[in-house]
């Protein structure tokens, strides 16, 4: 099968403690829209495992994968097959999950550049009440940082209730996830064609500000 008539992949990353709640709620509906148009789209529990945050080490950059040998690596393979990626979190005093940050910080740090590029990103967050935007900030800066193009929606994607039934009643917040879903599909297929007709922008070499030689 050519690259072009693969189905396209994404990987939906659920933050969240609670396996099947308000986060979940939003990622599922995310999942469908894009398994509607022809993307195929896989939820990881991530929220329950505890993830060490980075040292610094410098062993990713030696070996091709971060030095604690956990959930992290495997995401790390499945991003490297996707064609996105979708981080889901509920909101904690304002600001995504301790455990999915520290679980952050190590796979874009410890993947490469070439891995991510031109790969979509997009974040989810639900919360009860406030502090979403602050947290949809914080989760985007990840792909921004990345040469990862973010894909957006009809509103910001964030979704409120306190459990999943609450969740389900935002109707605003599922339409923002369904439209999510679709957008992104979109912009996979777009991003694919464009790949065969123009190809991708060209990598440069890092350029470190002054200090780093």
């Amino acid at each position: 099968m050519s690259e072009k008539a693969k189905p396209g992949k994404v990987i939906l990353l659920n933050g969240s403690p609670h396996k099947e709640g308000s986060t979940y709620t939003a990622l599922r509906e995310v999942a469908a829209a894009l398994k509607a148009e022809g993307i195929d789209a896989e939820i990881i529990h991530v929220g329950l495992e505890a993830h060490r945050g980075c040292t610094a080490c410098g062993y990713c950059k030696e070996h091709g994968k971060c030095v604690f040998n956990d959930s992290v690596n495997e995401i790390a393979e499945k991003l490297e097959e996707a064609d996105g990626i979708v981080i889901g979190s509920p909101v904690y005093y304002a600001s995504p999950n301790g455990n999915l940050i520290s679980l952050l910080d190590r796979l874009f740090f410890s993947s490469s550049r070439a891995v991510k590029h031109m790969k979509i990103g997009a974040s989810v967050v639900s919360a009860r009440r406030g502090g979403c935007t602050a947290s949809f900030d914080a989760l985007n800066k990840y792909f921004t940082i990345s040469g990862m193009p973010i894909v957006s929606s009809n509103y910001w994607n964030q979704i409120h209730g306190s459990n999943a039934d609450d969740a389900k009643e935002d109707l605003e917040g599922m339409q923002t996830m369904r439209m999510l879903g679709k957008n992104m599909a979109f912009l996979i297929k777009a991003i694919r064609d464009g790949k065969e007709k123009y190809g991708l922008p060209e990598l440069e070499k890092k350029v470190y500000t002054n200090f780093i030689r």
